[in-house]
This record gives structure tokens, sequence and C-alpha cells, in this order.
């Protein structure tokens, strides 16, 4: 974990700065011995970079450790928002076949998945370019898979929510809170995380429409003798 960064200013009036410090990395450290999915220090620290004043949401935060918070978008990250189940096969493709990931969170049935600043910016235009529908043997020796079109037909994503600069939104806790409050899902773990840019998310975007597509092929074709019989 790096080292909290130096500065001049005091946290609080009569208050020892290496005191603050000390409170916040013990609160994390051992929850993180307890957690997968946990902020670190210098996860907080990056988080706290998108605020005009990080030190003083540090210390709000060390005060406060299982709210969420309100952090706006554009400097440090963008968010791409997507419903629930489709974040999740994003987020799969992405680990499974793909660079990993940057921090995710989970709220309210929808799947936050911060990305490289200006990527709210880029990411539409690139899915409204992107030949959803299409088939085609060329498209398909393009992708390098033997799958049809861009997506395969019919495979179009669900619309996508893109916050960025002038937007904020809603992160989860430092430490869990609530059982129905935002949670992290991959928790920021250092003070410079690697953010998937537009063409990245475009790229997860695509298979998980695929995977999508399959699914429910997949089920429309099952005998139906194995489909779940309804209650009576």
């Amino acid at each position: 974990m790096s080292p909290w960064p130096r500065d001049e200013s005091p946290l609080i009036p009569d208050t020892d700065d290496d005191e603050i410090r000390t409170d916040i990395f013990g609160l994390l450290g051992a929850a993180g011995a307890r957690r997968i999915a946990q902020v670190t220090p210098a996860g907080a620290d990056w988080l706290a970079s998108a605020v005009p004043h990080p030190r003083s949401t540090l210390t709000l935060w060390a005060a406060r450790p299982t709210a969420p918070s309100v952090l706006p978008c554009g400097s440090a990250f963008d968010v791409v928002n997507a419903p629930a189940i489709f974040g999740r096969r994003m987020l799969d493709r992405l680990w499974e076949e793909g660079p990993g990931s940057g921090p995710v969170a989970a709220y309210r049935g929808r799947t936050l998945l911060f990305a490289a600043p200006g990527t709210a910016q880029r990411l539409p235009a690139l899915l409204s370019w992107e030949e959803w529908g299409a088939t085609g043997s060329d498209r398909a020796e393009e992708d390098g898979d033997g799958e049809a079109g861009a997506c395969g037909e019919g495979a179009v994503p669900p619309p996508l929510l893109c916050h960025g600069a002038g937007d904020a939104v809603t992160v989860p806790p430092l430490t869990p809170g609530a059982a129905s409050g935002p949670r992290w899902v991959v928790a920021p773990d250092t003070r410079h995380p690697w953010l998937p840019g537009p063409e990245v998310l475009l790229w997860a975007c695509v298979r998980a429409a695929r995977a999508t597509v399959r699914a429910a092929r997949q089920a429309a074709a099952a005998p139906v003798g194995m489909l779940p019989r309804p209650c009576s």
C-alpha cells in the first residue's frame, strides 16, 4: 500500500494529522483482513482525489466509515452504469477474456463500472456505431470466433448510463454498511488503478450481448421436461 499523501493544511484544528492517518489505516487494515471486496488506504486516497478537498473527505470517512459517499465524475474517473445482470456479464468477460477491470460497485439493481475519464463522452458514440444486428461471414471472420455479425443477430445491449464531467455517483463506504446500500464488487486497492477506456468497455459490451443471446437460445432450445414446472 502506498503511504498517505502529505499535506501541510491541518485536518482538524488541534488534532494531530498522524492520529487521523493511524485511525483510518487501522480501520481499513483490520477490515481488509476479513473481507475480499475491501477498500485499502491507497484505494481511499484514489477515491478522495475525485473531490477538490480530498483531506477533508478522508477525515469524514475516518469518522463515518460505513456511510456511502457521493463523488463527482470526470476527473479521477467516469462511471458506466449498467443493469445488474448485463453489467456482471460485462465484468465476467473483462476478467475471463480481457484485461480485467477497474473498481466495480453494485447499487439498486445496477452495476457501476469505474472507467477512465472521458469514457462517458466517447462510449455512447461507439455503441451507436456498432452494427449490433449485422450478419455476415466477413464480420464473423474479423471477430475470429466464428459467430455471425458484430454481436450476433438480435444481440442488442440494454441502455447504459454513462456518468462523466458534471455528474456525480453514489459510491460504497470504505467498510460494509447497510445490506441494502451500495457495495463493492471490485474494491479500489491502489492509488493509481487501471481503468478501462471506451474501446475496452465496447469490447466487453459486445461479448456480454453475445452471452445474453446464447443464454436465451439455450433456454428456448431446452427440452420441455428440463424446464422448471410452475408451482401449483
